[in-house]
């Protein structure tokens, strides 16, 4: 088997890679949440407006609204941490020069994506929350 060695520019410009693919990848996923709080939304139109009529205020729609991808990114986070840490401890462990990973990158990649679905969320429900209750219960 024969292994090549990899140059400085060569890690870089895979780095680099990396990158575009990654925030390319994130922003695909927050177009599908954008789309799926709008499917969920529209399927929970006449809730939405009995809620309003019944007194609730535009911030309580919006913690219904989120708070259920809010429980879907916090499972993916507690899963997916270890099997990251595991992937990445062992293929650090091949370098000469490692470096050990904590518990903070986790917890602030954790922070980012719950940071990303509220954003993404908190449009489309905040659209829904202000909509007229009387057109929603009209709907259909």
């Amino acid at each position: 088997m024969i292994r090549t060695i990899w140059n400085t520019s060569q890690s870089k410009k895979l780095g680099q890679i990396f990158i575009y693919f990654t925030v390319f990848a994130i922003f695909i996923a927050c177009l599908g949440i954008v789309g799926l709080v709008s499917f969920v939304t529209v399927g929970r139109t006449k809730e939405i407006g009995i809620r309003k009529v019944l007194g609730s205020n535009t911030t309580e729609i919006v913690k219904l609204i989120s708070f259920d991808f809010f429980k879907m990114v916090i499972l993916s986070i507690v899963i997916a941490s270890p099997i990251a840490w595991y992937a990445m401890s062992r293929w650090l462990e091949r370098f000469a020069y490692k470096i050990d990973l904590s518990i903070w990158i986790f917890l602030l990649v954790g922070l980012l994506a719950i940071f990303l679905i509220l954003l993404s969320t908190s449009y489309q429900a905040i659209k829904a929350a202000i909509r007229n209750p009387i057109d929603a219960i009209r709907y259909e």
